[in-house]
């Protein structure tokens, strides 16, 4: 249980190098598969997760080994957030930036083809947004997150209602 049979020092350097790996593999998935998930992307984390254990822990199933590799992972991931914070290029590598899907009514295929975005999916985001046509959206943007954001077009209230709240 408290017995090793590697050094305390290869399981942080499996651990960061599996945590790079992961890092580099999923920014280059796309934001999509990070921000939505789908049962498909589930279960692709579950596997990587399962793929990458014994990378890490080399074979060694000891208490302190499993131990030295959550506290490298959690090293790693509060590095990476400290960096990210303090330095807009490695926030940029790392989350990405904000992309328009859509702007001035007009949708951006490039865009979409770029990040999967099918037209079901933007038709989605739409009905959330509460409309149903693309030349009601003012923009839409993917945020680093994955997430769509939709900002309507100014509409005028032609039904005499009071702009005051």
């Amino acid at each position: 249980m408290f017995s090793m049979s590697v050094p305390w020092w290869e399981f942080v350097v499996r651990g960061f190098v599996v945590y790079a790996f992961l890092l580099v593999f999923l920014r280059l998935t796309g934001r999509r598969q990070i921000g939505q998930y789908d049962p498909f992307d589930l279960i692709l984390l579950l596997i990587l997760s399962n793929a990458v254990q014994n990378s890490m822990n080399a074979g060694d199933n000891s208490l302190i080994g499993g131990l030295i590799s959550a506290t490298t992972l959690i090293a790693c991931h509060s590095i990476m957030a400290q960096l990210s914070y303090r330095s807009r290029r490695v926030s940029r590598w790392v989350d990405g930036i904000p992309k328009r899907l859509i702007s001035n009514g007009q949708v951006n295929q490039k865009v979409m083809d770029a990040e999967l975005i099918t037209g079901d999916d933007l038709k989605a985001a739409l009905r959330g947004a509460g409309c149903l046509h693309t030349y009601e959206v003012e923009q839409a943007t993917i945020e680093t997150n994955g997430q769509i954001t939709i900002v309507l077009r100014n509409r005028d209230s032609s039904s005499g209602a009071s702009d005051a709240v």
